[in-house]
């Protein structure tokens, strides 16, 4: 096992025990401090996951932005080609669960977006050190996406999942930003 993997591992452990009540007490704090950024409130086109627990809950995040008139964008995973694309999402109804119980934008409902529309990236991970380095899921969809994202990034994060370090590669684009329950980590 490489020291990535030991690293996910740790981190899904610390998550699978918040419970219930913290996990939504942080979401609902990250989220606030989220809806005060500068980079949120000024950004029209927000690229967003659907969250699945352990993953900070990005739904909430979601209903604002539509509530601000915000165009929320999510990804769709194109496994064969290891490659992602961004979709309108007007209403949860347009989403289906697709492998691993994951939901994706249906496409014959939503529109694709490119890179270069969408304002704020709000890129997930499962651990993140200070210096604004992510590590993934293991998919390595926004390793691939990024390089051709020119636009604003940041990361939600519990703060169990900000590390000190794990392996970095030279690939490897920071994020510009890291929300985390207690505090705002400006990278750049």
């Amino acid at each position: 096992m490489n020291d990535k993997n030991l690293v996910r591992n740790q981190v899904k452990d610390s998550l699978s025990q918040l419970s219930k009540p913290l996990y939504e007490d942080f979401s609902f704090k990250i989220a606030g401090r989220l809806f005060e950024d500068e980079d949120f409130k000024k950004a029209k086109v927000i690229g967003i996951t659907i969250s699945k627990q352990p993953e900070v809950d990005t739904y909430q995040i979601i209903r604002k932005a539509w509530e601000l008139g915000k165009q929320v964008v999510v990804p769709k995973c194109h496994p064969k080609e290891k490659r992602l694309t961004f979709r309108t999402l007007m209403e949860f109804s347009q989403l289906e669960s697709v492998y691993y119980g994951l939901l994706e934008p249906i496409e014959a409902l939503t529109t694709e977006v490119s890179a270069d529309k969408i304002d704020l990236l709000i890129v997930p991970g499962l651990a993140f050190t200070m210096e604004g380095h992510r590590l993934g899921f293991g998919g390595g969809y926004y390793d691939r996406y990024l390089p051709n994202y020119f636009g604003k990034t940041l990361s939600l994060a519990f703060k169990e999942q900000i590390i000190p370090q794990f392996p970095v590669e030279e690939h490897d684009i920071p994020v510009l930003k890291i929300i985390t329950n207690d505090t705002t980590i400006n990278i750049k």
